[in-house]
C-alpha cells in the first residue's frame, strides 16, 4: 500500500482532510471546464471584416531597430500600403497576377526603414486599389475595406486599407501613396487626417511607381501630433520652417461645388481664426480665375471643354492633364509587363489600364508645361506663409456597389479638386470637420511646395480650436424666449464656461458688447480656457 493511502487511512476521521480534498477536486473541475471553454472559443473562426475591417492584406510584425527605444515614434504602431517593398515579402500592387509573377522584395522601402529606426512598429500591409488606379477603395479581387464611419459607403482609395486601419483604431498611423488624391480622398471619407507632402519631399525608393511626376508618399493619423511626428521623421530638412503669421485664403468658387453648407466648413474655420492669435483676417478668392490667368498652356485643354460655360471647365481641364500624365507615365513604367502577363483586372482598373496603354506622347510636352506653370503659379500665390482652404471632396462617398454610370460624375468632381495639388506639387492636408447627412465632412489646407513643416505645424496649432468650433456649429441652440433673448437656462460651453460665444446674434447685441468688455468676464473666460488648455496661456 502506498504512503498516500496509509496517510489517508490514518486520518480518515479528520474533517479538515475531507475539506481540502473537496476544495482540490472543485478547483480541478473548474480548471478543466475553463480550459475546454477557451479551446472551444479558439476553434470558432473569427471574422476578419469585423475585427480588422478588411483593411489588411497580410499581418506581420516588424520591430523597431535596436537602440530606437527613445526615438520620437517609440510605442506607435503603423501599417503600410501594399505598394511598399518589405524585404522577404512579395509586394502585391493590389493585383494577384502581379503578386504571382514577381519575386520577394530584396529591400525594404526607405520610408519603412526610417519609421522603424525611429521606434515605430509595423504590423502589416494594407489593401489598395489595383495599381493605384481609382479613388473608391473597391478591389475586384480582394474586396472592399469597411469604412468605420459609414459602413454602407466606400472608404475611398487607392490607399483604402491604410485609411481604414487608422480610422478603426487598429494602428496609430499608416502610410499610403497619393498620386491623384489617393490619401486625401480616403482620409475625407473615413473622417481622419491625411497628408500629401510636396512632390519629391519624401523618398520613393522601394515603392512601386504609378506615375513619378505625381506620386507622393502620404500618411494618415487620428491625432495631429502623430501626423506631425511622422512628418518630422520623413520630411527632408530643407522644408520651410514655421512662421508665426499665417495668411489664410478661402477658394470661394470651390466651396460652391461642395454639397456641404458653408456654415459647416468656411464658417467653422473663420470662427477658429477669430479665436486664435497670430492669424490675420482671411482672404477670399476665385481660384479658377487665378489658374486661368497664370497657366496659359491650360487654355488648349479648356478649348476641348468649350461646352462648359462656368469656371469648372478650368478644373476639368486640369484633371484631364493630371489623368493624361498619369496614363503616359504608367504606360512607360508597366506596359511591357501588362502585355506579357495579361492580368485579370477589375472593371475600373481595366478601363484605366487600357486607356493608359493607348496613350501617345503627342502632347506630352504640353502636359509638362502645364505642370511647370502650375508650380510657379502656386509658389507665387502662397509664398512661404500662405494657406489655401478648399473642400477635400465635393460629394459624400458613394454607396457600395454604385452603378458605374452614376459614379462617373463623382470621379470627375473628385479629380477636379485633387488635381490642384497633384499638378502644382503643393503639400495638402485633409482635416475632418464633423458630419453632414451621416457622412464625414473634410476640408483641406494647401501650402506651397516645400512648406510641409509649416503646414503640419499649422494643423497642430489650429486643430483643437477647429474641433471646438465644430462642436458649437453642430450643437442645436435653445429657442429664444418671448422677449427675443436666449433662454437663460442654456448650459455654458464646457470649454470656456461662457454661453455668449455659442450664438452669432448674441455677439452683436448691445447688452453683450457691454458685458463682454467687462474685465471680470474677460478674466473669467481666459481663466477657463487656460485650465482647459495650458497652451492658451
Amino acid at each position: 500500500m502506498s504512503k498516500a493511502l496509509n496517510l489517508l487511512k490514518r486520518n480518515a476521521s479528520n474533517p479538515k482532510l475531507w475539506l481540502l480534498l473537496g476544495l482540490g477536486l472543485t478547483t480541478a473541475v473548474l480548471l478543466v471546464t475553463e480550459t475546454r471553454r477557451r479551446r472551444r472559443r479558439r476553434r470558432i473562426p473569427s471574422s476578419p471584416d469585423k475585427e480588422l475591417y478588411g483593411a489588411f492584406m497580410q499581418r506581420f510584425e516588424l520591430l523597431p531597430f535596436p537602440g530606437a527605444r527613445n526615438q520620437m515614434l517609440c510605442g506607435l504602431t503603423f501599417a503600410v500600403k501594399d505598394i511598399f517593398h518589405v524585404k522577404g515579402n512579395v509586394t502585391g500592387f493590389g493585383n494577384p497576377d502581379w503578386k504571382k509573377s514577381h519575386p520577394q522584395a530584396e529591400i525594404t522601402a526607405l520610408v519603412v526603414t526610417a519609421l522603424l529606426s525611429n521606434g515605430a512598429t509595423c504590423v502589416g500591409n494594407t489593401l489598395m486599389d489595383e495599381f493605384s488606379f481609382g479613388i473608391s477603395g473597391q478591389n475586384h479581387h480582394y474586396g472592399t475595406p469597411i469604412n468605420p464611419r459609414t459602413p454602407s459607403c466606400i472608404p475611398g482609395g487607392s490607399s483604402s486599407g491604410s485609411a481604414v486601419a487608422v480610422a478603426a483604431g487598429l494602428v496609430d498611423f499608416a502610410i499610403g501613396t497619393d498620386t491623384t488624391g489617393c490619401v486625401r480622398i480616403p482620409a475625407a471619407f473615413c473622417g481622419i487626417l491625411g497628408f500629401r507632402p510636396s512632390h519629391g519631399a519624401v523618398t520613393t525608393i522601394g515603392v512601386l511607381p504609378n506615375a513619378q511626376s505625381l506620386d507622393t508618399i502620404g500618411w494618415f493619423a487620428r491625432d495631429p501630433s502623430v501626423l506631425s511626428l511622422v512628418g518630422r521623421v520623413l520630411l527632408q530638412s530643407n522644408s520651410v520652417e514655421t512662421k508665426r503669421i499665417r495668411q489664410i485664403s478661402f477658394a470661394d468658387d470651390l466651396f460652391q461645388l461642395s454639397k456641404v453648407h458653408n456654415l459647416k466648413t468656411v464658417s467653422v474655420i473663420g470662427k477658429a481664426i477669430e479665436t486664435l492669435t497670430g492669424y490675420p483676417s482671411p482672404r477670399h478668392m476665385n481660384i479658377c480665375q487665378y489658374i486661368a490667368s497664370k497657366v496659359p498652356n491650360l487654355k488648349g485643354f479648356c478649348e476641348q471643354l468649350a461646352h462648359q460655360q462656368d469656371g469648372t471647365s478650368i478644373l476639368k481641364a486640369l484633371s484631364t492633364v493630371m489623368l493624361s500624365l498619369q496614363g503616359y507615365e504608367f504606360k512607360t513604367n508597366h506596359e511591357e509587363w501588362i502585355k506579357h502577363a495579361k492580368p485579370r483586372l477589375g472593371c475600373y482598373a481595366s478601363d484605366r489600364v487600357t486607356e493608359a496603354i493607348k496613350t501617345t506622347n503627342d502632347n506630352i510636352k504640353a502636359l509638362y508645361r502645364v505642370r511647370t506653370e502650375m508650380r510657379a503659379a502656386f509658389q507665387c500665390l502662397l509664398k512661404d506663409d500662405g494657406i489655401l482652404v478648399i473642400p477635400t471632396v465635393a460629394d459624400n462617398p458613394l454607396k457600395l456597389n454604385t452603378e458605374k454610370e452614376i459614379s462617373s460624375e463623382f470621379h470627375e468632381r473628385a479629380f477636379a479638386l485633387s488635381s490642384i495639388a497633384s499638378i502644382s506639387g503643393c503639400c495638402q492636408v485633409a482635416i475632418p470637420l464633423g458630419h453632414h447627412n451621416d457622412c464625414c465632412v473634410s476640408v483641406s489646407f494647401m501650402s506651397s511646395h516645400g512648406a510641409d513643416k509649416f503646414l503640419l505645424d499649422t494643423v497642430c496649432d489650429m486643430y483643437k480650436t477647429l474641433q471646438e468650433q465644430v462642436s458649437v456649429a453642430y450643437s442645436p441652440l435653445p429657442p429664444p424666449d418671448t422677449n427675443g433673448f436666449q433662454n437663460a437656462s442654456a448650459s455654458p460651453l464646457p470649454e470656456t464656461g461662457c454661453t455668449a460665444s455659442r450664438s452669432p446674434w448674441r455677439a452683436s447685441a448691445p447688452w453683450y458688447q457691454t458685458w463682454a468688455t467687462e474685465p471680470s468676464c474677460i478674466a473669467g473666460c481666459r481663466r477657463s480656457m487656460t485650465e482647459a488648455n495650458p497652451a492658451w496661456s
